[in-house]
């Protein structure tokens, strides 16, 4: 297995505050999404301050809504548009877009930061039963991101079903799932980002959308954030929401001083 510890730009902290945007997608329309999701963005920092906002999966499409229309490049506008962001409110900005890239359509987790780099991670589990696969090209290495004085590993929706791919072997402490997980398997949704926090002793924090989309699938939202024990710190529901939750540092670390199940974890080797 590959994988990439990309160092970003910002010193140690033991608080990260995060800004959970859940939006109501609009089918195809990169536009309007834009103008709402940075409309939730500015309202929850006009008073408050954040270090990483998180947006879902395919923010500015939906998910497979881009296939009538040429992907963006990696200085296309979404880019460009969370580049603004991340300098406007000295934070990192987090979310999905579908890039074009080589030939190939990648769904690909784009993390800026205020200074304006992008690291990236390329959906490793494309969606078979939705035939992402056939569309997409999947990535081939884990992305862990050093921002902060926090190790964040970057996931998009389908990963968080594959316990091996997300497994810490103390190399992050917020592990990140940007999605757009459907009505029908909410009850998986909740459990699995419960069970990824708890055997990894590390935050989880999965992002979903709210709404109908183009294909006539719904979404309930139910964005959440989970500690290293499962306990749940924030979850947004079924409305348009943008909320701030708290991680601590040093508690996590506490937390597998005292209970150090990570060293007892069996090794192994993943072959992608």
């Amino acid at each position: 297995m590959n994988d990439r510890l990309v160092q970003m730009n910002g010193g140690p902290g033991n608080k990260l505050r995060v800004l959970m945007v859940q939006p109501q997608l609009r089918w195809q329309k990169p536009a309007e999404n834009l103008e709402q999701l940075g409309q939730l963005i500015k309202g929850s920092l006009s008073h408050d301050k954040a270090d990483l906002i998180l947006l879902p999966e395919t923010f500015t499409t939906g998910f497979l809504g881009d296939l009538d229309r040429e992907p963006e490049s990696m200085e296309g506008e979404a880019a460009k548009w969370m580049r603004r962001l991340a300098r406007k409110f000295d934070a990192a900005v987090g979310g999905s877009v579908v890039i074009g890239e080589d030939g190939k359509r990648l769904n690909r987790f784009l993390f800026v930061t205020p200074d304006g780099a992008i690291s990236h991670y390329d959906k490793r589990h494309l969606f078979a039963h939705g035939g992402e696969h056939k569309l997409y090209s999947a990535g081939k290495e884990r992305v862990i991101v050093s921002f902060r004085g926090w190790r964040i590993a970057l996931n998009i929706c389908y990963d968080l079903r594959f316990p091996v791919w997300c497994r810490n072997r103390d190399d992050y402490d917020l592990s990140v799932f940007v999605a757009n997980w459907p009505a029908t398997r909410a009850t998986a949704w909740g459990a699995l980002l419960k069970a990824r926090a708890l055997e990894n002793q590390a935050y989880a924090i999965g992002i979903n959308r709210v709404g109908r989309d183009g294909n006539g699938l719904e979404y309930l939202g139910l964005s959440a954030a989970y500690d290293g024990l499962g306990e749940e710190l924030l979850n947004l529901g079924g409305e348009v929401a943008a909320r701030i939750v708290t991680l601590d540092l040093d508690g996590l670390r506490t937390l597998r001083r005292d209970l150090p199940f990570l060293a007892d974890a069996d090794t192994f080797t993943l072959n992608i």
